[in-house]
């Protein structure tokens, strides 16, 4: 006994070490839950596999975010309001089973071609859960999830063709080097999961290209965006790359502060169904404001600024941004929407901004890390800026149109019944 009290008088009191901003000190890791597993997996079928671009694995998250969520809410005995569906489920339903189904569901739907490795993760999900009644009610509201999330989803024009319009005037949009590419046009004509038009949504729209406010956004990306920019710091170079990781450094934030934040599995559910959902109806939107505007990228117009019409501006035919241009138009900034979306989702769920992460960056090598939700926002406008992708309004209006979805999304669903 007395070295039994020695011991947890030595655990009671050792100090705890401090750990690096957005980081959980070692005392307070916990095992993943289910959400946060079925979320490494749905990053393994959707981007390490199946190489889905931003703008598409957004409809991907939301879609395996929609259906566990409702999965695990009608365990819970439906605390909040259905995104889609309540199923009746006997109590002591297991939670790993209906959050396993739910999303083994809808992905093995989404990526058919990846079953064997789907199901390898369903199993091995399964294997861990006690044989019995709560195991098999478990498993049937995960389906039932899953299946009102596929019939809702089954026609909503993901895979249609679409191409954006090609112009050859000053200020309109054409494909940039160095592929000359255009993809992802669908995008504006999925259906949205919760607003009711992605045309809805209409920004101000980039300057007037005669005007000093444009003069003075492309003489800033075209000093700080260059790939042999003199003027951007290494911590402003690794910062663009950060955020152009198509891994999406977002993924690995909201799994860090679930678990950093010891979310239960319900909790965690709703957190990631709010920002993936939101999120995805910030892309549709934005991708509408491309279509509208239609307005070219940073590359090709310092290249052409000799047309602009603006004497305080003058071209340089090769200008080259320090990222690889994405194949869409700039207005508005795509990156700016999603990370608007994500970002007010987290503050609303939480009540309070003042929450830390980081996350690290496989293409930049680097961990990032930021004291607040507000604090990350305010860097993407200034990264897209780095990287020689975006113009400055089109980040500052893309939070602004993402913060916006966010909060119609938000008054609407996810509620405390």
């Amino acid at each position: 006994m007395t070295a039994v009290v020695a011991v947890l008088v030595l655990v009671l009191t050792a100090p705890l070490v401090p750990s690096r901003a957005g980081a959980a000190p070692a005392a307070t890791v916990v095992a993943d839950n289910a959400v946060i597993t079925w979320s490494l997996h749905t990053q393994t079928v959707a981007y390490e596999v199946a190489r889905q671009a931003p703008y598409r694995h957004g409809r991907t998250l939301a879609i395996v975010g929609g259906a566990v969520y409702d999965a695990a809410n009608a365990v819970a005995g439906v605390p909040y309001e259905p995104f889609l569906v309540a199923p009746r489920v006997r109590r002591g339903a297991s939670m790993e089973a209906a959050v396993a189904s739910a999303a083994y569901g809808v992905l093995a739907w989404l990526f058919p071609e990846q079953e064997t490795t789907l199901r390898g993760f369903y199993d091995e999900a399964l294997a861990g859960v006690r044989h019995g009644r709560a195991k098999r009610d478990g498993i049937a509201v995960g389906e039932a999830a899953a299946g009102a999330m596929i019939a809702a989803r089954r026609d909503d024009g993901a895979g249609a063709a679409a191409s954006w319009a090609v112009g050859t005037e000053p200020g309109q949009w054409r494909p940039t080097p160095p592929g000359f590419l255009q993809d992802g046009a669908e995008v504006a004509d999925i259906k949205p999961f919760v607003i009711a038009d992605g045309n809805a949504y209409r920004t101000a729209g980039p300057p007037a290209l005669t005007s000093r406010r444009y003069a003075r956004e492309l003489n800033e990306i075209k000093a700080l965006g260059a790939i042999d920019s003199t003027v951007r710091t290494q911590d402003q170079t690794e910062s663009a790359i950060w955020w152009h990781d198509r891994r999406q450094t977002e993924w690995e934030i909201k799994r860090q502060i679930a678990r950093n934040q010891r979310l239960g599995t319900l909790e965690t559910a709703r957190l990631f169904a709010m920002a993936d959902i939101a999120r995805a109806d910030a892309t549709i939107a934005c991708f509408n404001e491309k279509r509208h505007w239609g307005f070219w990228r940073p590359v090709t117009a310092v290249r052409e600024a000799g047309a602009d019409g603006n004497p305080a501006t003058s071209a340089d035919p090769n200008w080259t941004p320090l990222l690889i241009t994405p194949p869409f138009p700039d207005h508005t900034s795509g990156h700016s929407c999603s990370t608007g979306a994500i970002m007010t989702a987290m503050r609303r769920f939480f009540g309070r901004d003042d929450i830390a992460f980081s996350a690290y960056s496989v293409d930049s090598g680097t961990t990032r890390g930021f004291g607040s939700f507000s604090e990350a926002l305010a860097e993407v406008i200034e990264a897209r800026i780095w990287g020689g992708v975006h113009f400055r309004s089109a980040d500052v209006q893309g939070v602004d149109l993402g913060e916006q979805v966010a909060g119609y999304v938000l008054a609407r669903e996810f509620r405390r019944r």
